[in-house]
């Protein structure tokens, strides 16, 4: 009889430690440092079974000899091998693997930076909501959001240089245009740029 309240008040315990984030709706975020939105989602696939989670590593980052025609400063993204180049001084480059536009979503050129976002909220745009009208129309910022944990706005266009809340997409040909990357290799990119930098897609 003495164990039942026992037991009764560490299901109480366990089921409030479970709800304290929800009631506070921040969250910290070990990659930015910083307190972000809390999204409950987030945390169910966090503490989902193993099995149920795909593995992926959280940055595809290193320096590697670059000797392509562009300047330092630029951001370079060769959509064929997958990979963004941002080219440093003295012929090096950071690179990184990324996600690119699935069949039918390809595309190339050269944009400028117009607007850099941490943890930016989601609009889909248009076209997309044709294509997908389960889609909700707004979504906050937060670990759920697609847009991940940065975002780096290209011209005037809907595409955009993003975080992912799907790391095991790098290096796959995935997206509607967007060009994506795990939320660590983004927020190191966003560090290193400004708006006004030059991106060139190639094909």
């Amino acid at each position: 009889m003495r164990g039942i309240p026992v037991a009764l008040l560490g299901l109480a315990c366990a089921a409030a430690a479970y709800a304290t984030p929800a009631a506070a709706y921040f969250t910290y975020d070990p990659i930015s440092r910083e307190m972000i939105p809390y999204d409950p989602s987030y945390r169910q696939q966090a503490y989902a079974p193993q099995a149920y989670r795909p593995q992926a590593r959280t940055s595809y980052r290193s320096t590697v000899s670059y000797t392509g025609e562009h300047e330092p400063g630029t951001v370079v993204v060769s959509t064929r091998e997958r990979r963004l180049y941002y080219v440093l001084p003295d012929g090096k480059a950071v690179r990184y693997a990324v996600g690119v536009g699935r069949q039918g979503f390809q595309w190339s050129g050269t944009e400028t930076i117009t607007m850099k976002r941490a943890w930016p909220d989601w609009r889909p745009p248009t076209a997309m909501l044709r294509r997908r009208p389960d889609l909700p129309r707004y979504m906050s910022g937060g670990m759920s959001n697609p847009l991940g944990a940065r975002a780096l706005y290209l011209g005037t266009s809907e595409y955009r240089i993003h975080g992912s809340n799907e790391p095991w997409t790098m290096g796959q040909a995935v997206s509607s245009g967007c060009i994506r990357m795990t939320n660590a290799d983004v927020t190191d990119l966003y560090n290193r740029v400004e708006v006004g930098t030059k991106v060139v897609v190639l094909r």
